[in-house]
């Protein structure tokens, strides 16, 4: 059994190998018969290839030549129209040459009889030049002028002949602007002043508190001044204690304090207990009834002038003006005044009523704290007024009424006519005396400045200057220029209200005497 074992393995070991080279033979021939197969495919492929290529390399050969000759073609067909071309062209010069050449010769021709001519004038103009040297000569004898005084005399009669026709120019355009806009003006301002008749009240820096006797005085002084001096201290107002019979001075810039201390002052003369607790209780009662009339004040000027919506700090600080003066002149009544004015000029030119009463109410809103708050009453206003959500058109008119700065609205322009027009009226606003003086020596002044001028008068409170002239040096025509020229300088130098009117008289007179 081992031997067939031993035999068996013995013809495995013999036969594998033999089998194994079998097989490769036999793949390398398939391998063989496959390469062969795939060489003799591929050489016909490349035969194949080499000739489509021929084949395209003819075509595109072909294609080359005809496309060569047709640029050739076009190329000549190109180059005759340009040959044309450039035949036209050299015809065309040939012709321009030859006219040029005519041109040139007539030129040549013309340039000769020029200067013929030009010979022909200068001579005329040399002969020309003898005569009017010699015409100069006998004129000069004639007239007994000389050149010199000839040119200064019509010199002269052209300047009296455009002074002339200037002051006639002047004269007709002032008549034609009063004519066409003095007229609608007149009847705006006249219109709204007459339906506004405002009150207008003076007040100064003191009051005056009458007392039942002269014994009263001591009362109010006190043991070793105490009254007095608590009075003084609660009110910070100053009591002039003289020889005034039965009567009491109030003094104090501050028309406030000045009232509280009126009020409390006339409650202890009436209660006859005077001492200074009793004085502490009726400065506090006169406060309290001072800030209840200020409130009453601004709602009543409020009802007044019918506007509404005002910030209630604002309605305060209008009754505060109950007590303020300018140029004595009353700070309320104006505003007042001013807004029914403005709310008057509105409704005549067809602007926002409402915005313009509302605008000339406020527009010295300032002045109710002006001594208490630095800055000019317009800054204040202007300030008040933002901080209390007024319109940009209330606060530019409250800013503009002076001209401070440019108005930005017609409202602007409404409040500034109608502060004039209130602060203008006569008896409205009181100056002093110096003031009033200085105003009309300066205005004198500036008009007896002017050449030809004999004297000057300031009258009607410093509301018209009549000026003399000097007749044989101010003409009639010279005289409206004087005028002219006296307003315009007046206008730059002085500051007034309302408006000054200049009267220039001219006057000759002839004397003789019956013998």
């Amino acid at each position: 059994m081992v031997e067939y074992i031993i035999a068996a393995a013995v013809a495995a070991v013999i036969v594998a190998p033999i089998t194994w080279v079998v097989a490769i033979a036999y793949r390398k021939r398939v391998y063989e018969t496959k390469i062969g197969k795939a060489e003799e495919k591929s050489r016909e492929i490349i035969d194949e290839a080499l000739k489509v290529a021929e084949t395209k390399k003819r075509e595109a050969l072909l294609e080359a030549k005809e496309e060569s000759i047709k640029t050739k073609n076009e190329l000549e067909k190109e180059t005759r129209e340009r040959r044309a071309e450039l035949q036209r062209y050299e015809r065309r010069v040939l012709n321009k040459e030859e006219n040029v050449e005519k041109k040139s010769e007539a030129l040549e021709k013309k340039e000769a009889s020029l200067a013929s001519k030009e010979d022909s004038l200068n001579k005329k103009h040399k002969e020309i030049e003898a005569l009017y040297a010699k015409e100069i000569q006998e004129l000069e004898k004639i007239s007994g002028y000389t050149s010199e005084q000839a040119k200064e005399y019509l010199l002269k009669t052209v300047e009296d002949d455009v002074k002339h026709d200037t002051a006639k120019m002047i004269k007709e355009m002032e008549a034609r602007a009063k004519e066409e806009a003095g007229k609608k003006a007149k009847e705006y301002i006249v219109t709204a002043i007459q339906k506004c008749a405002a009150d207008h009240v003076a007040e100064a820096t003191i009051s005056v508190v009458q007392l039942p006797n002269d014994e009263m005085k001591g009362r109010i002084i006190g043991r070793e001044g105490r009254n007095i001096r608590t009075l003084e201290t609660m009110t910070g107002v100053d009591l002039i204690i003289d020889d005034t019979p039965e009567a009491v001075i109030l003094s104090g810039f501050d028309p406030i304090r000045r009232e509280v201390a009126r009020i409390a002052l006339e409650k202890l003369i009436l209660d006859g207990r005077i001492h200074p607790a009793r004085i502490e209780e009726m400065v506090e009662k006169a406060q309290r009834e001072v800030e209840m009339v200020i409130r009453e004040e601004g709602e009543s000027a409020l009802l007044e002038v019918g506007v509404h919506g005002i910030h209630p700090e604002l309605v305060r600080l209008l009754g505060r003006m109950r007590f303020r003066t300018s140029y004595g002149q009353n700070a309320l009544k104006h505003s007042i005044e001013v807004a029914h004015l403005s709310g008057l000029l509105a409704a005549e030119i067809g602007a926002d009523v409402r915005i313009a009463k509302r605008a000339g109410l406020l527009h010295d809103i300032g002045k109710s704290v002006d001594h208490e708050v630095e800055g000019s009453h317009i800054q204040i206003g202007v300030d008040l007024c933002r901080k209390h959500k007024e319109s940009a058109i209330v606060i530019n008119a409250v800013e503009a009424h002076h001209g401070d700065v440019e108005p930005q609205s017609l409202v602007a322009c409404i409040v500034q006519a109608a502060d004039a027009i209130s602060a203008a009226r006569p008896g409205a606003r009181r100056e002093t005396i110096e003031t009033y003086t200085n105003r009309l020596k300066q205005l004198e002044e500036i008009t007896n400045s002017f050449k030809g001028v004999e004297k000057s008068f300031a009258i009607q409170a410093g509301r018209e200057v009549r000026i003399m002239v000097v007749p044989e040096q101010i003409n009639d025509d010279a005289m409206v220029l004087l005028a002219r020229e006296v307003s315009k300088r007046i206008e730059n130098e002085l500051e007034y209200p309302g408006q000054i009117k200049v009267n220039v008289i001219r006057e000759s007179r002839v004397t003789d005497y019956a013998k």
